[in-house]
């Protein structure tokens, strides 16, 4: 049979995945009575959950005794390592760009990788059914786009399609018929080649997707590159310097159909397969026959730009929630990530029990605490930070910066400017967007997006869409204003009562209701100065012998402001940690003991 390997690419919320949904379903992969979740493709519970592609997955359909296999690929930033390797496994990619927004940041960046591939994209104008829609304009800045990222004149000249993948259609007119999705699977079959491999060759593949099966242990995906592969020949891995981890067998050759993995006995060069029966093997390993001396050649992942520090958690309340709370197990969990996940290094930090994660962003990162806090685990989170490096040739201090675009409306797009420019961002471009809003590009170092999201919300009083891609690695930029408001940190422990918390609402704002356990070193409310202040949040009303005499009105509190895990990890300061369990988010100070932080405090203004 015929194959074709494509791979969908676009920017979050462009409906990648709400596409693929259609596609499965027009090719006859579903059995007429089959219950099908809508994103089918999103099988995990924090993609459900969020509402975005975390994982790149690969499923398949037959068109035409043809079968094309689909890698549906994230479209945040954050999750760009996942796309950058699957590149290797196609030989076309669909291009989706919301007929209303356009091409925007993570459209550019993995198209910039596509083309740098000798990809030939085809690109689909989606949401066409939108009534902001702008088609015409939309398809003049993806050529704009194609040709600053270098494009030569075979991608330039690229097919078009119009679609609306939640409605099922797409033609190649603007007002076409808009009956089902066949133009789009024609057009694949016409406009993708076919693998050009070699099939004679002794077998060889690249380990592009990794998973643990409960059944069959280490599950590895990935195109089979050359040669043929059968079910129990003996196999080796080589590391990218060619030295041998370790030999085996292929236990398994799983290949894709619609949503499952069908076990088959043989596959050839071109397929997109999935094999087990190796212990060892990870991303980017060449599994191959033991004849194949030479590994083949891996694409290189761009480096992290942020880290936290992962700690034990050893607040008063640690080891009460989770099952998982020893650092032993914590490095275990981190260091298997780092072989599933290129994008993220661990190292072991200075601090004792604490362990240096690195990543490409706070949501990447916030992915995998999140992930951890349901396995079990409990830990305590540190700020993060950006990572410096040296300019060789200059000495200079350099840090990376992010390309920010933003779409706001008219009104609010002033004070979003004066807030950019006090993070040291400078502009680049401002133009309408239609519908009364404005497109604003910055280029900003990525200290100064840490903690301003929650802030741009505020401001943009919830309108404002904010996206951002790295952008590269620039001179420092000097000190940026962080936090502007201290914090209300627990003087007490015990539970929270409403007759102590009334009484500190006039301080500023509450992280916790009544009722709530606290200790003593724990942040429990937003200061509306710029001092840290101590305070009882436990303290109860003194009961006396004397009638009252209906003084004591029912007290009222404001609700609480709850963070989610992102947006606590953003809020913090250098002093601060969050602390995560199972079934709570809690902030504190890295020193609990209040004469412990007035003598680091000594100590730093000192130094």
């Amino acid at each position: 049979m015929d194959i074709r390997n494509i791979a969908i690419i676009a920017h979050v919320d462009h409906g990648k995945t709400t596409l693929v949904d259609e596609l499965l379903k027009q090719s006859g992969s579903f059995h007429e009575h089959q219950h099908v979740a809508e994103r089918a493709m999103d099988s995990n519970d924090l993609e459900r959950e969020r509402g975005i592609t975390i994982l790149a997955k690969c499923t398949s359909v037959v068109w035409k005794d043809t079968r094309i296999n689909i890698i549906d690929t994230p479209g945040h930033a954050d999750f760009g390592g996942e796309v950058e390797r699957i590149l290797s496994m196609v030989d076309g990619a669909v291009v989706l760009v919301d007929s209303a927004e356009g091409a925007l940041p993570q459209t550019k960046f993995v198209v910039g990788k596509a083309l740098a591939r000798g990809l030939r994209p085809i690109v689909v104008v989606n949401k066409i059914d939108r009534g902001d829609a702008r088609p015409d304009e939309v398809h003049n800045e993806i050529f704009d786009l194609f040709a600053a990222l270098g494009a030569n004149d075979a991608q330039l000249d690229f097919p078009m399609l119009y679609a609306s993948g939640r409605q099922g259609w797409a033609d190649v007119e603007l007002d076409g018929p808009r009956k089902d999705l066949s133009p789009m699977f024609d057009l694949i079959l016409k406009h993708v080649p076919a693998p050009a491999l070699d099939k004679d060759k002794p077998f060889a593949m690249t380990a592009t997707i990794l998973e643990n099966d409960n059944f069959l242990g280490r599950v590895l995906t990935g195109r089979v590159e050359q040669g043929r592969a059968r079910v129990n020949m003996p196999v080796k891995v080589l590391r990218a310097d060619g030295s041998v981890v370790e030999t085996g067998r292929l236990t398994k050759l799983l290949s894709f159909r619609g949503l499952d993995r069908v076990g088959v006995e043989e596959v050839e060069a071109g397929d997109i397969v999935a094999v087990a029966g190796l212990s060892e093997a990870t991303i980017p390993d060449t599994i191959a026959a033991p004849e194949v001396t030479e590994p083949l050649l891996a694409i290189p992942v761009d480096p992290p730009t942020l880290s936290m520090t992962f700690r034990l958690n050893d607040g008063p309340l640690g080891g009460r929630e989770g099952k998982k709370v020893t650092s032993r197990q914590i490095r275990d969990r981190l260091f298997k990530e780092t072989e599933s996940n290129i994008a993220i290094r661990v190292s072991e930090s200075p601090e004792s029990e604490a362990f240096e994660v690195a990543g490409r962003g706070e949501l990447q990162l916030g992915v995998l605490i999140e992930t951890m806090r349901r396995e079990g685990f409990e830990l305590t989170i540190g700020r993060p930070r950006v990572l410096y490096r040296t300019n060789e040739e200059t000495g200079e201090r350099e840090e990376p910066y992010e390309e920010v675009t933003i779409d706001v409306d008219e009104p609010y797009s002033g004070v979003v400017v004066e807030k950019m420019s006090l993070r040291k961002g400078q502009m680049q471009d401002m133009r309408p967007s239609g519908g009364d809003k404005v497109r604003l590009t910055f280029i900003i170092p990525s200290r100064g997006l840490i903690g301003y999201h929650g802030e741009f919300l505020t401001d943009t009083r919830g309108t404002g869409i904010m996206n951002r891609l790295f952008y590269g690695y620039q001179p420092y930029a000097g000190s940026i204003e962080g936090r502007r408001n201290g914090s209300l940190i627990s003087a007490e422990d015990g539970n929270t009562t409403t007759y102590s918390l009334y009484s500190l609402q006039d301080r500023g704002t509450l992280f916790v209701d009544a009722g709530e356990k606290v200790y003593v070193g724990m942040i429990i409310g937003e200061h509306s100065r710029e001092n840290d202040l101590e305070v009882n949040g436990v303290r109860e009303k003194k009961l006396t012998n004397m009638r009252a005499s209906g003084k004591d009105e029912a007290l009222f509190l404001t609700p609480p402001r709850r963070m989610s895990l992102e947006q606590a990890i953003a809020y913090i300061e250098d002093d601060e940690l969050v602390e995560v369990t199972p079934s709570a988010i809690r902030l504190r100070k890295r020193y609990l003991d209040p004469n412990e932080r007035k003598k680091r405090e000594r100590a730093g203004d000192k130094a």
